[in-house]
């Protein structure tokens, strides 16, 4: 089964409204017609093209385990999103090496840098954490890419598949282990895990520990997932009382405030990309804090 996605736009919803209203009953169940716009899909839609199908391939079987690596509409975006990513940075970085003081592209650009960095980096992880500010920045950057996406006509908000949001919290899982183990090596990060308790205590203490560690990045993993998705149900909600009251009178009223919905989303697209960056740092930070206080408590 498909994973419920961000995929919906305005105009997605409108357009099939309207297919909706020429066909009549023929479209079965109204609110499975709107949420198919919230699902992923092995197709394209694109204008003045229509409907194209995206490669399948055979699944992997791996005993009991499964692998579809047929590629979807997110997978599509995910990459577009990367592609922008790369295309946008390498361009602004080559502005900014030409140019003494900023503009454009490039100034843009910077602003978003210098504000991870100041406001961000530096407040959790402390000076030692600008080491890890290309690994910020390219989780920024791909995420805002990624969610911003989904609010164009014909787009997809890839963050709105929770398999996408686990491969980012896995990442993030690695990045907050590598940045503990090399501050504090791996010998006090051990011995982090027993909590600073008696030995006797271990057994219940190592569990719960190691436990912790997993829940920060499935933290992480939900909260993008379900923020980038929420918004779109919402609009296909207000769509559907038109269907409901099966009046054109109320329709401004539905419509007003899925634009409403639509700029709140575009604020919620910033925002979430800053969450997770921020949460990210603020977890590395703290498995570094924990090195340094360590070192002060030891007198070196």
């Amino acid at each position: 089964m498909s994973d419920i996605t961000a995929s919906h736009t305005l105009a997605d919803t409108l357009r099939t409204v309207a297919q909706m209203e020429g066909h009549g009953e023929e479209n079965g169940n109204l609110f499975t017609e709107l949420l198919h716009h919230v699902y992923d899909s092995h197709e394209l839609e694109l204008p003045f093209v229509g409907h194209i199908e995206l490669p399948r391939f055979e699944p992997i079987h791996l005993g009991n385990l499964t692998l579809d690596l047929s590629i979807t509409k997110h997978v599509v975006f995910l990459w577009l999103s990367a592609v922008i990513v790369l295309l946008v940075t390498t361009v602004a970085a080559r502005m900014n090496r030409k140019q003494t003081v900023p503009t454009g592209l490039g100034n843009l650009v910077e602003v978003f840098i210098l504000y991870i960095r100041d406001e961000v980096v530096i407040p959790n992880m402390g000076p030692d954490g600008v080491r890890y500010l290309p690994y910020l920045l390219t989780t920024f950057f791909f995420i805002l890419i990624m969610n911003l996406a989904g609010l164009v006509p014909y787009g997809s908000t890839a963050t709105g598949n929770v398999s996408v949001t686990g491969g980012l919290a896995l990442i993030a899982f690695i990045m907050i282990q590598y940045a503990a183990i090399r501050s504090q090596g791996l010998g006090h990060y051990l011995k982090h895990l027993t909590g600073g308790v008696h030995w006797s205590l271990w057994l219940i203490m190592i569990p719960i520990e190691i436990l912790g560690l997993f829940t920060k990045p499935f933290a992480l993993m939900i909260r993008l997932f379900a923020n980038m998705t929420g918004g779109h149900i919402v609009i296909v909600a207000l769509i559907g009382l038109i269907f409901i009251f099966k009046s054109y009178v109320i329709t401004p009223i539905p419509i007003a405030f899925v634009l409403g919905i639509n700029l709140l989303e575009l604020f919620v697209a910033f925002l979430q990309a800053y969450i997770f960056t921020m949460l990210t740092s603020l977890f590395m930070g703290l498995g570094m804090q924990a090195a340094h206080e360590e070192g002060e408590r030891h007198g070196y």
